[in-house]
């Protein structure tokens, strides 16, 4: 039986900080968005490259401060490319080697999750 990629899902308390934070600064599309009534809590899901999550303002569908780990081809252009955007709530700093081989920072979204960019130095 194969196993496709897993597709997290993170809460989100603020619509306009999470879109700002995920969409704006961080660089993701839209990939749908979903409300039971136009009051209702908003279910959205968002990509980046390969990189597929949904952030969720319903109770129960995840917890804050939840933490992942997102590959990317070059983490080091990635903060230097983030930085340069001037983000009033995040300003990451240079991703460090860790003893394991990859090279790696961890910025935390506006609900507390912890999002880990990272490149595998051993195998590129």
């Amino acid at each position: 039986m194969m196993l496709g990629t897993p597709t997290p899902i993170l809460r989100s308390f603020d619509e306009a900080r999470t879109r700002a934070f995920y969409l704006d600064f961080l660089g993701f599309e839209v990939l749908f968005e979903h409300r039971f009534t136009p009051e209702a809590p908003l279910y959205m899901g968002v990509r980046k490259g390969e990189c597929v999550l949904h952030l969720s303002e319903h109770y129960g569908d995840a917890t804050p401060g939840s933490a992942i780990r997102i590959r990317v081809d070059d983490v080091s252009a990635y903060m230097a490319e983030l930085r340069a955007k001037k983000f009033g709530n995040a300003n990451p700093g240079e991703p460090q080697l860790q003893d394991w081989g990859t090279r790696e920072i961890t910025i935390q979204d506006p609900a507390g999750n912890k999002l880990t960019f990272f490149t595998d130095e051993r195998n590129g």
